[in-house]
């Protein structure tokens, strides 16, 4: 079987263009772009995700071929693999562990009586891609990481059930759910509960990548293991088949409520092992590092924004 990464990128002597490709042999490049002779689907990976059951197979036959033309990875600049999604879902306490850590009591989630617990983020706002810098808002002193499994959606779903739900998935990326902690709650609004917008929204607050792996090549996603440091100390260590709230339940829980469209993703929680139970977190000059098996590491340093 074929395989490839779905990946955005830039030339080193273009680099504020930026072009869909596919990496192959670990290390070689497909510019999609030139090589399908700038048809319209092959002209974003957004593109290529809307038509994602031809596009996949025109890009298995390209590969197939041998006519193409490729270039080193190490000679071009990886961008984000979606650059602007139509929506960014995120999971809330979907680990129990990480409900546990976070919790003042000290409890987790009871799934029988519990439904999954979303909020959102801004794509073309949030999202940055590999290597690129984390930088720390002036609103906050303490910047959390949290690594995620996250699933791109590759067709309309509207009350998906979740026994046919992975028939509507892509694929699979790795995202980075920073939050400013201290901006969870509002004193000035005591009235309300965590404020969502306020300490997960705002520049660079997504990073995403290195690429997305079609999800026909995981044959069991739950095996994935999901691992971040920051700097060379490991912080988060999991399997995915730990989430509270699985990929199927969660895109029938959302489905139910709006249509997914192609290119939407899920981040479907993290793990324990973030920084704020123990008051650690990022400063300038760390690196912060996810790796999950069969996608890849996404990697980021950090620096003191505005």
């Amino acid at each position: 079987m074929q395989t490839y990464k779905l990946l955005n990128f830039s030339y080193k002597d273009n680099q504020n263009a930026y072009f869909p490709g596919v990496l192959i042999n670990e290390d070689m490049v497909i510019d999609l772009c030139q090589s399908f002779h700038q048809q319209d689907w092959a002209t974003s990976t957004l593109k290529v995700i809307q038509d994602w059951d031809n596009s996949d197979q025109k890009i298995l036959s390209l590969i197939a071929s041998n006519k193409y033309e490729s270039i080193s990875l190490a000679n071009l600049i990886l961008r984000a693999p979606l650059l602007y999604p139509p929506a960014i879902y995120c999971t809330g306490a979907n680990y129990n562990d990480h409900a546990k850590e976070m919790s003042a009591e000290g409890s987790g989630v009871d799934k029988s009586t519990t439904q999954p617990y979303l909020f959102l983020k801004a794509g073309p706002h949030c999202v940055i891609g590999p290597g690129e810098m984390i930088r720390i808002p002036h609103v906050t002193n303490s910047l959390d990481w949290e690594g995620e499994f996250a699933v791109v959606i590759g067709k309309n779903a509207r009350n998906v059930k979740a026994k046919d739900a992975l028939n509507y998935v892509a694929g699979y990326t790795i995202m980075n759910d920073l939050s400013a902690r201290n901006l969870s709650h509002r004193k000035d609004w005591p009235r309300w509960g965590i404020d969502w917008f306020g300490h997960k929204n705002f520049d660079g607050a997504a990073p995403m990548g290195p690429w997305i792996t079609p999800a026909n090549q995981i044959s069991d996603y739950t095996k994935c293991h999901l691992k971040l440091w920051v700097n060379d100390e490991k912080k988060q260590d999991s399997l995915v088949e730990n989430l509270i709230f699985n990929v199927e339940e969660i895109i029938e829980y959302l489905s139910e409520r709006m249509t997914l469209l192609p290119g939407d993703v899920i981040a479907t929680g993290t793990p324990s092992g973030v920084g704020r139970p123990k008051g650690t977190f990022l400063k300038a000059g760390d690196i912060v590092r996810i790796e999950i098996s069969g996608i890849g590491v996404l990697e980021n340093p950090v620096s003191q924004g505005i």
